[in-house]
């Protein structure tokens, strides 16, 4: 495509938009359980208004726009509340998960040179269930990673005795996740910290998921284990806004225990022609839109909204396994979040997941082990009955052994 030589009037280039977008997964009507955490449109509605009012302003620069440095310094503070935060804890604003992590590994990195760790062979040890955006800032920064198999007790866990084989003189950080994302479990993240303690090496939790709903899942009763900085070893942790933070793309945190680890993580520079630059992350311009968003529905939502949000998912987490149950699939681990897998002993998954898919729901598959997966918002205590009913077509499918279209499985 070439640009126009002439500009179109912008009610035909807006139609244009909207009718290019027919094809894309509906998730306003809560068929689609991956991608978009869909908390109803008032919050929908708090995102759009809150990112408009800061659309142009630039997080870049604090002292042009020290309301945005404000409002990202009171959303870590938030962060942090929930997270068991220790006195001096701080963090900043990421664009996402994957740049959350990249931060923090870069951060335990330079923690790790400045301590005098080698600098050949550095790597970090995660569990085989770990995300893979940490193999993705390994690549960028040559550090090796290596991966542990799970406890072979069916739990799907991090293996914490495994994990600390695995660590050498060169390790910079040990991970764990809460939860992960292929199963929706949670790691020993205290066990992890033993570990951790006692090789002296620096634990970062992966919370993108877990990190604004497990703290409210707690307070709803679910006995969610410990698995933030109220575990003594944890140095670091990712937890995404636009998860189940309920807020605009693309926001997510990375929170330190304290300001020495934090300052490992800047950029800061004056050895070039023009002004000297400090940048807290990866990004130099960084919306101001997904500062003032975040902001405004943490305050909007406040500990009650939630609570009840989170409430909502858990509950119908927790319909959605008594049906798949009830249809002879087994859910891979005990989660207890809002992410679920669950595979059949008598039909494959993936076919499962075509059949499905054919039918209008837009989610996703785990590979290890071939497993059906939700990322549930609250939008889907609406659709859950409908959703089993097609499942429950769709299994009765695959096992009568119909070829449906062949579809290529999704994965986030």
């Amino acid at each position: 495509m070439q640009m126009p030589e002439k500009g179109r009037d912008w009610a035909d280039v807006r139609q244009e938009m909207i009718s290019r977008g027919g094809g894309d997964a509906q998730w306003r009507d809560g068929r689609t359980a991956v991608y978009v955490f869909n908390a109803g449109h008032e919050v929908e509605q708090v995102q759009q208004e809150a990112y408009q009012l800061y659309m142009a302003e630039n997080g870049l620069g604090p002292l042009a726009f020290p309301s945005l440095a404000q409002m990202e310094k009171e959303v870590i503070g938030m962060g942090l509340g929930l997270l068991h935060g220790p006195e001096g804890a701080t963090g900043a604003m990421t664009s996402g998960g994957t740049d959350s992590i990249t931060m923090a590994m870069k951060t335990a990195r330079d923690y790790a040179r400045a301590q005098g760790k080698p600098r050949e062979g550095q790597n970090v040890v995660l569990a085989q269930s770990a995300h893979l955006a940490f193999d993705k800032a390994a690549h960028l920064m040559d550090i090796e990673i290596r991966r542990v198999p799970l406890k072979t007790d069916g739990s799907y866990e991090a293996d914490p005795a495994a994990m600390g084989e695995a660590v050498n003189e060169a390790t910079v950080m040990m991970v764990g996740s809460a939860p992960n994302f292929p199963h929706g479990i949670i790691d020993p993240i205290a066990e992890l910290g033993e570990v951790a303690a006692r090789k002296g090496v620096w634990l970062h939790v992966d919370a993108c998921v877990g990190g604004y709903f497990a703290p409210f899942a707690r307070m709803n009763g679910v006995p969610v284990p410990a698995f933030d900085f109220e575990v003594p070893a944890v140095h670091s942790m990712s937890a995404d806004l636009h998860k189940y933070g309920y807020c605009a793309k693309g926001a997510s945190t990375v929170l330190f225990r304290s300001e020495e680890l934090y300052n490992y993580m800047p950029f800061d520079l004056a050895g070039w022609s023009g002004a000297p630059m400090k940048t807290p992350t990866l990004a130099g311009t960084r919306p101001g839109g997904a500062i003032s968003a975040a902001w405004g529905v943490m305050n909007t939502l406040g500990v009650e909204g939630y609570k009840r949000l989170q409430g909502q998912v858990c509950a119908t987490r927790e319909k959605i396994e008594e049906g798949v149950k009830r249809l002879g699939f087994d859910i891979v681990g005990n989660p207890m979040l809002g992410l679920m897998a669950f595979s059949h002993p008598d039909a494959h998954a993936f076919a499962i997941y075509g059949e499905i898919f054919r039918r209008g729901w837009f989610t996703s598959v785990t590979k290890e082990p071939p497993s059906l997966h939700l990322m549930l918002s609250p939008k889907h205590a609406d659709v859950a009955d409908a959703y089993l009913a097609d499942l429950e077509a769709s299994l009765a499918t695959v096992k009568a052994g119909a070829d449906g279209p062949k579809v290529e499985a999704r994965y986030s």
